[in-house]
């Protein structure tokens, strides 16, 4: 669940990675390069998940998606479809789906983060804004981990499940891509997991923030299109 104060929207680049899809190099000296990073990595299916991000009830309630005219075309014109194309494609090739959704473990919310307390942040265990939106396509046995922080790895169990899975490939999709998705591709990355982001299934509460925010991270993973995570997900498989 996203935060709607202005000052959110100006993340600005992250500390020694300005330049987007870039780091910093050090060289022995004091001098710095500017190295664009090798992303190609093959997504091997059995070695790939699929986390989705916040795609909740609690995302499309019809006061949020009034207030938020843009961030509501671009969910329902462009976000949630490429996210049913991306986890259907994904599961028929064989990669894990995870979600992720922002639910507290109890009902009155006090095992909250300090940070969704005083952001009055609050899905109760169990209530209805806490499901996964259809579109999502979550499966009986799909894995849900509720979390009450923007990080799902810093609040869950997630990297501890998925290396019990195998997975090294991680593809991020959801929402919002400045905030909770951002995140998520920054610590995954420093966790030791390949990241991948899906960039048009992910959607922020404007159309700038969003391309913002995939600028700013686009050093902490591969930025591509579901087609192009598909269809290397699918040249990968073949080489197995």
């Amino acid at each position: 669940m996203g935060r709607c104060a202005d000052p959110c929207a100006d993340s600005g680049g992250a500390r020694g990675r300005d330049r987007p899809g870039g780091r910093h190099h050090h060289t022995g000296g004091t001098a710095v390069k500017y190295v664009d990073p090798v992303r190609n990595w093959p997504l091997t299916p059995a070695r790939t998940a699929v986390v989705v991000v916040d795609v909740q009830a609690a995302e499309v309630e019809p006061a949020l998606l009034e207030a938020y005219p843009e961030y509501a075309r671009a969910l329902s014109n462009r976000m949630l479809p490429a996210l049913t194309r991306l986890v259907d494609g994904a599961r028929a090739q064989g990669c894990e789906i995870v979600y992720t959704v922002i639910e507290a473990l109890t009902a009155d919310g006090r095992d909250r983060s300090l940070d969704h307390k005083l952001s009055d942040i609050l899905v109760p265990k169990g209530s209805p804004l806490a499901a996964v939106l259809p579109e999502a396509r979550k499966a009986a046995d799909d894995i849900v981990l509720p979390k009450t922080s923007s990080g799902v790895f810093n609040s869950t169990i997630l990297a501890y499940v998925l290396r019990n899975m195998g997975i090294t490939n991680v593809i991020v999709a959801g929402l919002l891509t400045d905030q909770c998705v951002d995140m998520a591709v920054r610590d995954g990355a420093d966790l030791g997991f390949y990241m991948v982001c899906a960039a048009d299934a992910c959607v922020a509460k404007t159309d700038a923030r969003h391309e913002q925010a995939l600028k700013a991270f686009g050093g902490y993973c591969r930025v591509q299109t579901v087609e192009a995570i598909l269809a290397d997900i699918a040249a990968a498989a073949d080489t197995v």
